[in-house]
């Protein structure tokens, strides 16, 4: 039974990887970032249904094709992935996705995009214009993926997709989700 579920993950962090690259074609630059908020969708999606290692693995890996693919930049590494370690520990602790969504805004935009003060200077050898440049448009990015996540999330969990998938138990009498 634990390998079923352990494969269940994995194919579904694969779907959420390809869908983060695929999303990444829609984006659009805001001072030197591509901003894609598909990846900030997929990080409150795989916060939700797999947790934080899961959602920091799959932001890693959909950064990772995405610069090999030339559809995105080094600064998709901290972007994504700090959103991703927030919004999934803070679901992992209180199972509200408002809260979720919020951490996935201040996680990349706010930690992400001063984060990406030393990737773009250090390894990219751009001159930024100061430690704050990138909270910006990365938070343009991520509210917008926020708001699609909050509305796929609640579709999603209206419809008893992750009952059905296996990624949650049945609501109890109360209408809380039991995990």
């Amino acid at each position: 039974m634990k390998q079923n579920e352990t494969t269940k993950k994995m194919v579904l962090a694969g779907v959420l990887t390809a869908l983060a690259v695929a999303g990444s074609m829609i984006s659009f630059p805001v001072a030197g970032s591509k901003c894609a908020p598909v990846q900030h969708m997929v990080n409150i999606l795989a916060a939700v249904a797999l947790g934080p290692g899961w959602g920091v693995g799959i932001a890693f890996c959909a950064s990772l094709l995405r610069n090999i693919l030339g559809l995105g930049s080094l600064l998709a590494f901290p972007g994504s992935m700090v959103g991703a370690l927030c919004c999934g520990l803070v679901y992992a602790a209180c199972r509200k996705l408002s809260l979720t969504c919020l951490a996935e805004a201040i996680g990349t935009g706010v930690l992400g995009g001063i984060a990406a003060y030393p990737a773009a200077k250090f390894l990219m050898g751009a001159q930024p214009a100061g430690l704050f440049v990138y909270v910006v448009p990365f938070l343009v990015s991520t509210v917008v993926g926020s708001i699609l996540a909050f509305g796929l999330v609640t579709v999603l969990e209206k419809g008893g997709v992750f009952v059905q998938l296996g990624l949650a138990k049945e609501k109890n009498p109360a209408g809380k989700r039991v995990v």
